[in-house]
């Protein structure tokens, strides 16, 4: 009986897509900010385990036109493991367009230029990769485990290979105390990158600021809204992109923004400052703020 291993993550452009645990878990899982993987130990599955699912999904989903190898990383398997992979995917699903994966930075590093190629010849053309910010300090207090370059390099040799990705920024991650860097730097990491994808979420407290804090390794003070909206501005202004998709639509978000890049700039910038002026911030600029 098929039955996947909860929880399972998808984005938001996945739902319509088979999705194949090819791994359970995170392979760093170390992150300040994510509890995603939290209840799960790394683990990859056998090619037969996932053999047979293949077939299974493709037997009840025979219409389906994408796959999304889960779970948080599922590209830190070599090469060798994952061509099988998209091969039994590729032979069973008729109408498959696209695969696509989590991935680290470091997952694509790992990987020679060549090997790239071939699985972006096999099927396997997006990767989902959340940068979180471009900012080092910020980095390493989140216990990120990438850089500006290592986020930088490893993306533009998936790039060389003929593979899009769709990167993730967070919004507020480094609190009050880091939020110009945090913004700029991760615009100027961007702009290096010229991604496919753009999108833009908040940062979440789903086991409170405080849990949030105990793991985060230096001060830590929450955006408010009006903080969280002008660190998008900022981010926002720094932009120079050509024909970036950029999105700020997932539910963590304060504003919801959609646009091209650079077409839409100051569309989405304008948008922001209207926003901005209606926050308590801004509707009652002498009130004490609140947290």
């Amino acid at each position: 009986m098929f039955k996947y291993h909860e929880p399972v993550f998808r984005p938001p452009a996945e739902a319509a897509s088979a999705i194949i645990q090819a791994t359970l878990g995170c392979s760093w899982n170390k992150c300040a900010f994510c509890e995603m993987y939290s209840s799960k130990q790394f683990k990859t599955r056998s090619f037969e385990e996932l053999k047979q699912e293949i077939k299974f999904l493709a037997k009840v989903l025979p219409s389906t036109k994408k796959v999304f190898l889960a779970d948080g990383n599922a590209f830190v398997l070599s090469a060798a493991k994952l061509m099988p992979v998209l091969s039994e995917i590729n032979k069973n699903f008729g109408r498959i367009q696209r695969i696509s994966s989590y991935a680290l930075p470091k997952d694509i590093l790992a990987k020679s230029y060549d090997e790239l190629v071939d699985l972006r010849a096999n099927g396997l053309k997006l990767l989902y990769i959340g940068i979180e910010s471009g900012d080092d300090e910020v980095l390493k207090l989140q216990n990120k485990g990438e850089t500006f370059t290592s986020t930088r390099e490893g993306i533009l040799k998936a790039h060389e290979a003929g593979i899009d990705t769709s990167v993730m920024i967070l919004t507020g991650l480094g609190g009050e105390k880091y939020t110009e860097q945090h913004a700029v730097n991760s615009a100027k990491l961007i702009n290096t990158i010229n991604p496919k994808l753009l999108s833009s979420l908040n940062l979440s407290f789903p086991y409170g600021v405080e849990h949030y804090k105990s793991k985060f390794q230096g001060e830590f003070i929450p955006l408010t809204i009006a903080g969280v909206l002008r660190e998008m501005q900022m981010f926002m202004a720094n932009l120079d992109l050509e024909g970036t998709i950029y999105r700020s639509d997932h539910v963590s978000n304060q504003l919801v923004l959609k646009g091209v890049l650079n077409r839409d700039k100051e569309v989405l910038l304008n948008q922001i400052e209207d926003a901005l002026a209606n926050t308590p911030e801004g509707l009652y600029p002498d009130a004490p703020m609140m947290l």
